[in-house]
């Protein structure tokens, strides 16, 4: 319900620090919506290379060219083709998302309570990707995390340790605000607020008569519209497979299978195991008397009764000759081992007392010949064999790889068969070849491809679950650019004619909209267009149902609550349609008196806001004494290098 008044006013909420810098690191830090920070913005001092400036510390273009290299990754989970262009516009939250991570250190280290090593360092372990297989923190692993997040292990600490004092410092600030049943009225009121009016859809459909693109019209507009058809980088991968088809000849030998039948006898040998219940006591009179009662027919329980806390008694399961030796002893265990079921043993002497063992249950197998377990050993080693093949491979390619073997040279070197795409985007489709579909099960491969630069090392991509390995490495790179004119001249004069026919649809609205706000009604104001257009209808809506819809609200309701009464305005249709317009003619003020439960929910909804505005306050004021400055002209070159690539 609260997000429609956040709509409403468009307030800028700042939801704490981090934000996007943590993307591909700690979940739960939220992302930061700061349009603007700090007190100067001209960069007074600073060179052409810093962009902003905090608590003495500067910000530079590595620092957030690294930032948004780690923003476009994470875009590109969401969208393989997007670009650098995709997410210029999060430049700014990303550049104030690294002033307050300095901002929140460096106030931690005026007022003396700076985070310690041990701290950060158990941050470290907690990032699931620095666990090795066992689940324990792994140096590997975390070098590897570092590689594919392109960070440093001085960035990490920075970024964790501006994390923990996130908790330290903002928390305390934004928890647990208290708000007035007098500043949630106003706004349990407006829910109950109601419209009514006149909408009419104006269609495009009706302006595209007569229009026809001359060639400079056609040129004119491709030029200014080249976004619209750009067609996303696209690569030439070559792959080399490491997996079951390169080791297929691998099997184990007679030799191997008999060697690991002898070294595993007693895994399918005989085997003899029995249940047991025992008593131990320390004299060797009273097992005597516990003995004879047993072996007259009472439970070792019973015999041992008498004597109360002196005998200790105990019940084991399937124990094998070795086991209960380690238990017992020797000699017990060769007397309870040379009885049968149900026979009574003892006493015996062991090192901590006397025995006495009645055998509960006996089991007895009779073991498998190497001919009868041949084919489960070779099946089972063959695997282990045919897995040990492959990483023999692949650590062979590495090898190769970081003595500087390029992508043909390690192939070749370990034999490996090589498969060329044609040139495909980043979502694996093929814009010459409609029948090509790179294979799903390398889709590991497909994302490791693009992200390979054009002068970097080949990569070796696992591909899970038993499926081996890859090899990946463009063989050719073409850039994004705009499909040639030539090519697609019937789409473009369609966007045209679409286009112009919108301008015209847009002016006949604006005139309908001025002569309704002007005091005409709505079926006037549409003849006036002389045009056929489609009668006005009437709405008719209370905010409530808007702010608690499940869905899309039609753009005429939600501009109901946008006018005053008696004007009217134009809104675009979302589905292209065409533009609408709007008139408001009756308008009732709610009175949330009259529910006081609205009222109370309306004050547990505004805490949540009220609480970031306290963090976003305080992270304001943090900034303005530590003298944050940013360098607006260093930025926008940034940016304006960044959407043309040259970042």
């Amino acid at each position: 319900m609260l997000s429609f008044f956040r709509r409403a006013s468009k307030s800028k909420i700042g939801t704490m620090v981090m934000g996007l810098v943590l993307l591909a690191i700690v979940a739960g830090f939220a992302v930061a919506d700061l349009s603007s920070f700090g007190t100067g913005n001209v960069g007074f001092g600073m060179g052409s290379t810093t962009l902003a400036e905090v608590g003495g510390e500067k910000i530079d273009e590595t620092e957030l060219s690294n930032a948004m290299q780690r923003r476009l990754q994470e875009a590109r989970r969401q969208n393989p083709e997007a670009d650098y262009a995709a997410i210029a516009g999060d430049t700014d939250a990303m550049l104030s998302s690294l002033i307050d991570q300095r901002a929140l250190i460096a106030f931690a280290n005026k007022f003396g309570f700076p985070v310690s090593k041990r701290l950060v360092d158990a941050e470290i372990a907690q990032i699931p990707q620095t666990r090795g297989l066992d689940g324990r923190f792994s140096d590997q692993a975390y070098q590897a995390f570092l590689s594919q997040q392109r960070l440093t292990h001085a960035e990490v600490r920075r970024i964790l340790a501006a994390g923990i004092l996130q908790r330290m410092v903002l928390t305390p600030v934004a928890a647990s605000p208290h708000v007035s049943v007098g500043m949630a009225r106003p706004f349990a009121s407006m829910m109950l607020d109601s419209r009514e009016g006149e909408a009419a859809l104006i269609p495009v459909d009706a302006f595209r008569a007569g229009l026809s693109p001359s060639a400079q019209d056609l040129q004119a507009f491709y030029t200014a519209n080249r976004r619209r058809y750009m067609v996303p980088e696209q690569r030439v991968l070559r792959i080399a497979r490491v997996g079951a088809e390169q080791v297929a000849s691998v099997t184990a030998s007679d030799q191997e299978i008999a060697a690991y039948y002898n070294a595993n006898r007693a895994e399918y040998g005989a085997s003899d195991t029995r249940s047991i219940t025992q008593v131990v006591v320390q004299d060797q009179a009273t097992a005597n008397v516990i003995a004879q009662r047993a072996k007259s027919g009472a439970s070792l329980a019973a015999a041992a009764a008498p004597a109360g806390t002196n005998a200790a008694l105990t019940t084991l399961s399937d124990q094998s000759r070795e086991a209960y030796a380690s238990i017992a002893g020797a000699g017990a265990a060769a007397a309870v081992f040379g009885a049968g079921s149900g026979a009574v043993v003892g006493p015996v002497q062991s090192d901590f007392g006397w025995i006495v063992a009645k055998v509960d249950a006996v089991k007895s197998s009779a073991g498998r010949s190497l001919a009868q377990v041949r084919g489960e050993i070779a099946a089972k080693l063959t695997a282990e064999k045919r897995r040990q093949t492959i990483e023999d491979i692949v650590d062979k390619v590495q090898n190769l790889i970081d003595e500087g073997s390029n992508f043909t040279e390690a192939a070749a070197a370990a034999n490996l068969s090589v498969t060329t795409t044609p040139l495909i985007t980043a979502s694996g489709a093929s814009r010459t070849d409609g029948g090509y579909k790179f294979p799903a099960e390398q889709a590991p491969v497909l994302k490791t491809g693009f992200e390979i630069g054009p002068n970097d090392p080949p990569e070796i991509v696992s591909l899970g679950e038993d499926k081996g390995y890859a090899i990946v490495s463009p063989g050719q790179i073409v850039p994004a650019a705009a499909e040639p004119l030539e090519r697609i001249r019937d789409r473009v004069t369609a966007d045209w004619i679409n286009d112009e026919a919108t301008k015209r649809a847009r002016a006949a609205a604006q005139q309908v909209s001025a002569r309704a706000s002007g005091g005409a009604s709505m079926s006037d104001a549409l003849k006036a267009v002389q045009r056929p257009l489609p009668p006005a209808q009437p709405v008719a809506a209370r905010r409530i149902q808007i702010a608690t819809a499940q869905g899309p609200v039609p753009a005429p309701l939600r501009m109901l609550f946008s006018l005053p009464t008696g004007k009217s305005g134009v809104e675009a249709d979302p589905q292209g349609r065409g533009l609408y317009v709007v008139k408001v003619t009756k308008a009732v003020q709610g009175n949330a008196l009259l529910q006081p439960g609205l009222i109370t929910q309306m004050q547990n909804e505004l805490k949540e806001p009220l609480s970031q505005d306290y963090a976003s306050q305080f992270l304001a004021d943090l900034r303005k004494s530590l003298k944050a400055r940013r360098n607006d002209s260093a930025v926008q070159a940034f940016k304006t290098r960044l959407v043309s690539g040259g970042s």
